[in-house]
């Protein structure tokens, strides 16, 4: 009943299918809500297209250089100026349109209702209320919006031993065997550990060192094991150098 009204027509776009509130908040000046709609469609699709181009890092340059070269406040904030960011990037600016399809069509946007069905809460993740809202493994995050906070939240999500490398650096997690050794075996003569670092603590596994499995339970012991154990500490057997040739009582 209201598709064809004025607050409908000024804040949303596909006939009252997709709306945002007018930014100003003024109906008579300044931008319209169905702007900030059409831009996050474009962002949508810039995302994908970089996507499918493997080049996923081209939607933050976006993202942020059209906050930079497009502000409202300078009355760019518009398709000419977002054209311009998306030639200076390299992406395909007629897949995009392709995208982001017709906004003036009595029909549903298929990026758009997927962001709708989305949206709706699914098994143990309530609906997304709050804007924005960032979701780790089907979980929605509570805490600081800043990028140490949600690098944590990321590295968090990983099964221990699994994390990428950058989760486990100094600025991001303590590095737990550096203490005491974890409370796991190690052996100072050969240099090796079954303390093995995580993002969440640490766990004591028994190590693999060129090639050669050592067993035990990880916390006060571990043995070299298969028939490479020769190359470990000679397998604790008697070894010396003479005249410049090794010999070794492991076989």
């Amino acid at each position: 009943a209201f598709s064809l009204s004025r607050q409908c027509k000024s804040q949303c776009i596909n006939y009252g299918r997709y709306c945002a509130p007018d930014p100003e908040q003024d109906f008579t000046s300044g931008y319209e809500g169905k702007d900030v709609v059409i831009e996050n469609l474009r962002q949508l699709c810039v995302f994908k297209v970089a996507n499918e181009t493997n080049k996923p890092w081209l939607w933050w340059d976006y993202v942020t250089d059209f906050q930079i070269r497009c502000p409202m406040k300078e009355k760019k904030y518009n398709k000419e100026c977002a054209d311009v960011v998306i030639r200076a990037l390299g992406l395909d600016g007629k897949k995009i349109e392709k995208c982001m399809g017709d906004p003036n069509a009595d029909e549903d946007n298929p990026v758009l209702k997927e962001e709708q069905e989305a949206q709706v809460g699914k098994g143990s993740r309530g609906d997304v209320t709050i804007l924005p809202t960032l979701v780790v493994n089907d979980r929605q995050y509570r805490g600081k919006l800043a990028k140490g906070a949600v690098l944590k939240a990321i590295c968090a999500g990983f099964e221990e031993t699994t994390e990428p490398a950058v989760c486990l650096s100094g600025d991001v997690e303590t590095n737990e065997c550096l203490d005491n050794n974890g409370g796991c075996w190690q052996d100072k003569a050969t240099n090796l550990t079954a303390c093995k670092d995580t993002f969440r603590g640490r766990v004591c596994e028994c190590p693999l060192v060129d090639g050669v499995q050592f067993k035990g339970d990880g916390y006060s012991h571990c043995e070299a094991s298969g028939s490479g154990r020769c190359k470990i500490n000679n397998g604790g057997c008697w070894h010396e150098a003479r005249d410049e040739h090794a010999y070794s009582a492991c076989l």
